[in-house]
């Protein structure tokens, strides 16, 4: 293991989970219907407060007086891209974290253009697959619905790239996560196979993103320590889970009791060089 930054504080990420157990921010989604109830649930066994507006007429308002807000276009409609962008728009004023989760970026001419809709808007972690990612990068993938597709080039370089020019953080979520703010970058490779065994756990993961994001400002850092703490509670529940089913609901209970003992001692993460100066 290298030795990080002070920036990355990876000593520090049960901090930033106590900081979420205790102040409870109340994250706004507008989100993937399929996936809805489990990131609702996600941030609640985390400790926030989750609140799920579609609707137009409130996006704004409850964005006004939320701590975040977390985007996924894994269910688009004419309607919820309107509140999406009015959410957007009304965290930008307040100076809350947007999240967007670019799910399934490249399948389709609607998903791509609400991208760029939005990314008009000041948003602060771009999150997807790597396929997603590079099909938001501007590079033409080959997409499988929602599911990653085979992305030639350097994914830690892509992301680096995407992150410089959006000027915001980006997550690649894969075998190995990439987090990057465009100049440092760091792999996660915490997790199990069985995440992807089981539907909605990419929403879940951009949901988490968002309520660390909504207590702890330096994004990169609040988006690898997401990434950790879920997954290892991924790989315990993986421990005695009989399948897919009793993993989902067996992760709910591990993150409950996630601990700074376990985060210490489970945690892999690998920082990529060059780092922050």
């Amino acid at each position: 293991m290298t030795d990080y930054p002070e920036e990355f504080q990876l000593d520090k990420i049960y901090e930033v989970l106590e900081k979420v157990r205790k102040q409870s921010p109340l994250v706004h989604h507008i989100t993937n219907w399929v996936t809805v109830s489990d990131c609702a649930n996600i941030v609640k066994v985390f400790g926030g407060s989750p609140v799920m507006a579609h609707a137009k007429e409130e996006a704004a308002d409850m964005a006004s007086i939320s701590n975040a807000v977390v985007i996924n276009i894994g269910t688009l409609t004419s309607f919820t891209v309107e509140a999406m962008k009015r959410a957007v728009k009304a965290a930008n004023k307040k100076g809350i974290p947007v999240v967007l989760d670019v799910v399934g970026a490249g399948a389709t001419k609607f998903r791509n253009e609400t991208i760029k809709k939005l990314l008009k808007f000041k948003i602060d972690v771009i999150k997807g697959n790597a396929s997603e990612i590079a099909a938001t990068a501007g590079i033409n993938v080959t997409t499988k619905g929602v599911d990653s597709g085979h992305v030639s080039g350097d994914m830690v370089e892509i992301a680096k790239k995407l992150a410089g020019k959006r000027k915001c953080v980006v997550v690649v979520t894969g075998k190995e996560d990439i987090c990057t703010d465009g100049e440092s970058a760091c792999l996660v490779k915490n997790g199990t196979p069985m995440l992807s065994q089981v539907v909605g756990t990419g929403c879940m993961a951009a949901s988490v993103i968002g309520t660390f994001c909504a207590v702890e400002k330096d994004y990169l850092f609040a988006s690898a320590a997401a990434l950790v703490c879920f997954e290892i509670a991924a790989e315990n529940a993986d421990k005695t889970s009989e399948g897919p089913g009793t993993f989902k609901t067996k992760l709910f209970d591990k993150i409950s009791t996630l601990s700074d003992i376990s985060i210490n001692k489970m945690k892999r993460v690998e920082e990529i060089k060059p780092c922050r100066k």
